[in-house]
C-alpha cells in the first residue's frame, strides 16, 4: 500500500495495488502548474481512497483533463483524463521510500530553457499514454 498528502494535510490518500512506473512530463501546462517539469506515476480510481479530502480541488485545465490540488496549501496533486478510470499523481506527494523511479521524458519539446535532460533516461516528444500520464 502506498500513502500519500498534500502538505498541510488536507488531502490525504491510500493506493492499493500497482503504480506505473513514474514519468516526467515537460509540457508549459505542467511546468507551469507545478513550477517545474511533472514527474508522475498512475494508479487506477478504484485503487485509491481517499482518507482526507476536504481540501481536494479540480482544476479543468483542458478538453482533455482536469487537475486536482490542494486549496488550503496549493499543492499541485493530480492529473486526471476525462473519461478515463485512472489518475495520475503526484511522485512528490508519496510517502518515501515509493519504491518507484522516472523511466522516462515525455513532451521533452516543451522543456524549459533553463535546465537540460542529462540522466540518460528516454526521452519522447509526446506520450502515447497520454490518458495515463
Amino acid at each position: 500500500m502506498q500513502k500519500g498528502s498534500c502538505l498541510c494535510g488536507a488531502v490525504a490518500f491510500e493506493i492499493t495495488g500497482d503504480l506505473r512506473p513514474a514519468i516526467a512530463c515537460h509540457c508549459r501546462q505542467c511546468r507551469t502548474t507545478s513550477g517545474h517539469f511533472w514527474a508522475a506515476t498512475s494508479a487506477t480510481d478504484v485503487a485509491m481512497r481517499f482518507t482526507r479530502d476536504d481540501g481536494l480541488r479540480w482544476y479543468q485545465s483542458s478538453d482533455t483533463a482536469k487537475r486536482g490540488f490542494c486549496d488550503q496549501c496549493g499543492s499541485s496533486l493530480f492529473w486526471k483524463p476525462e473519461g478515463q478510470d485512472r489518475t495520475a499523481i503526484a511522485m512528490g506527494i508519496l510517502e518515501e521510500p515509493s519504491g518507484l523511479h522516472v523511466e522516462s521524458h515525455v513532451f521533452v519539446e516543451g522543456k524549459g530553457a533553463y535546465y537540460e535532460i542529462e540522466d540518460g533516461l528516454p526521452q519522447h516528444q509526446q506520450f502515447s499514454g497520454a490518458e495515463d500520464a
